[in-house]
């Protein structure tokens, strides 16, 4: 491997609804593939958390990871995480689930609007895909001032599907002042936004968010930006990350960020 700290900083195992595999083989891989770390990001999402009863899921994926951390302390560096959705749409729901564990990092995410499916069950149309991803950025800014994360994961998580999957292609400078918003947000409150390469691998066939929105984010000043793979089975694990470090290179960042008990610890990119 060119770069010596490549680190997965989203990663989803068994006790996420969509995924498939255990953390021990989560880790496995990892250590196999020579990561510097991996941190473990189950799906607590939160519109959903006393429903479901999700806190069982995150509870358990909490112990398995202090597990493997004892396992494979010599091997791999294991982080324990969670990945926040939709955290204001019930923030009652938010609080209790980041007392379920001593967490080293946690992701916030929107993979639905409030009264919507998931992105991903969507029809789109130019007229609603514009209309969605408005209202996507506006909720967005809800969930950065909200401020209960470390890293806000997978912005233009619609246009996985909006361009990657119905072919629509919005012109993002209508939205621009928005996102910009969102960005400073962020920057204001020295969080990190993450580069998500989950879309290396999918039709879209490019990080979320893409080159346009890190080179903003550097721009108007952000410093810390996280790498995950958003990977739902042990063989996805790391991939697409040495991508992501070059393109962060090519975005002027010296420097990428690790979460250690909720605290950023900056890794050179090269």
């Amino acid at each position: 491997m060119r770069y010596k700290f490549i680190s997965d900083s989203h990663t989803h195992s068994e006790r996420s609804f969509d995924g498939t595999d255990s953390v021990m083989m989560m880790c496995e891989q990892a250590a196999s593939i020579g990561l510097y770390s991996i941190t473990v990001t189950d799906h607590c999402e939160c519109n959903e958390y006393f429903e479901k009863n999700v806190s069982e899921d995150i509870s358990r994926s909490v112990i398995d990871t202090y597990k493997a951390r004892a396992f494979y302390h010599n091997r791999v560096k294991v982080y324990t995480g969670i990945e926040l959705g939709q955290p204001t749409q019930d923030p009652k729901a938010a609080r209790e689930a980041l007392l379920l564990g001593d967490y080293d990092f946690v992701l916030g995410s929107l993979h639905n609007l409030r009264g919507e499916e998931d992105f991903y069950y969507l029809d789109y149309t130019e007229e609603s895909a514009a209309e969605l991803l408005g209202r996507y950025i506006e909720e967005l800014q809800e969930l950065a001032v909200q401020n209960l994360f470390d890293s806000l994961a997978h912005l233009d998580y619609p246009l996985r599907y909006i361009t990657g999957s119905a072919g629509i292609i919005p012109d993002k400078k209508y939205f621009s002042d928005m996102l910009d918003e969102v960005l400073l947000t962020v920057i204001k409150n020295d969080k990190a936004i993450e580069v998500n390469t989950s879309g290396l691998r999918q039709v879209i066939g490019r990080t979320l968010p893409g080159e346009d929105v890190i080179r903003r984010f550097k721009a108007l000043g952000g410093k810390y930006v996280t790498l995950g793979s958003d990977a739902h089975r042990w063989g996805d694990i790391g991939s697409g990350i040495e991508d992501g470090l070059r393109l962060l290179g090519a975005c002027g960042f010296t420097h990428f960020t690790v979460y250690e008990k909720r605290e950023p610890q900056l890794l050179p990119v090269s």
